[in-house]
């Protein structure tokens, strides 16, 4: 039997799902908005974060992923949210919200300075762990999601890909989207080797990535 690239992440086991659901159990708060390098918290503790597109439902994983309805705010305009935005997860994680990228119809001026801070919030924040970059399932990598991977390779920081939404598509189309995101990620030395499957509406694929986070220290 082949062996596929980018294999879908094994659900936990119970003591590793255990860990998961303990360190998300502690707590998780919104810490701060930053819009420079200078605003950043302290690098005290590891941290992952959540980069995305806009729409592709980063606000509302983040919110089942900790059991918090508000505690991402998803807006109602694609690309209006311009932080870095910081949540404390218990005492010992930060977890990150990056401004969602791709809205063709921010202004340049917007787009070029979310571009610079997040440059330099990738390159040079040493406490980051890894990236989480979600895709959304019913469509696959696109050309903007690759423009994100190729600046977490230059900045060697490590991601990994969750797919998001995968209660929306299923068979044949939710293979066919596979494919398009693991031909994506081979060119990627970056990228993490598994895929973690998510519906944060059905809450699938949560444990497994409370897990995954825990596992980060």
């Amino acid at each position: 039997m082949t062996t596929l690239p980018f294999p879908l992440a094994p659900e936990p086991d119970e003591i590793t799902a255990e860990v998961g659901r303990k360190l998300f159990a502690g707590g998780a708060e919104f810490l701060k908005g930053v819009v420079a390098m200078d605003g950043l918290p302290p690098a005290d503790r590891p941290e992952v974060c959540f980069a995305g597109r806009s729409n592709v439902g980063k606000s509302t994983l983040i919110n089942a992923l900790t059991g918090r309805k508000a505690l991402a705010r998803a807006s109602n305009t694609p690309g209006r949210t311009q932080e870095i935005n910081f949540f404390t997860l218990g005492e010992s994680h930060y977890l990150v919200d990056l401004p969602g990228y791709g809205y063709a119809e921010a202004p340049i001026d917007v787009v070029r300075k979310w571009q610079v801070l997040l440059r330099a919030y990738l390159s040079g924040r040493a406490t980051l762990r890894r990236a989480f970059v979600l895709i959304d399932a019913r469509h696959g990598a696109k050309e903007v999601d690759q423009e994100i991977m190729t600046l977490l390779d230059k900045s060697a920081v490590p991601f990994q890909v969750v797919m998001t939404k995968a209660d929306k598509v299923r068979g044949t189309d939710l293979e066919a989207s596979l494919a398009r995101t693991r031909a994506a990620l081979a060119k990627h030395p970056a990228a993490y080797p598994e895929l973690i499957l998510t519906s944060s509406e059905k809450g699938d694929g949560m444990p497994t990535l409370r897990a995954t986070i825990a596992a980060i220290g």
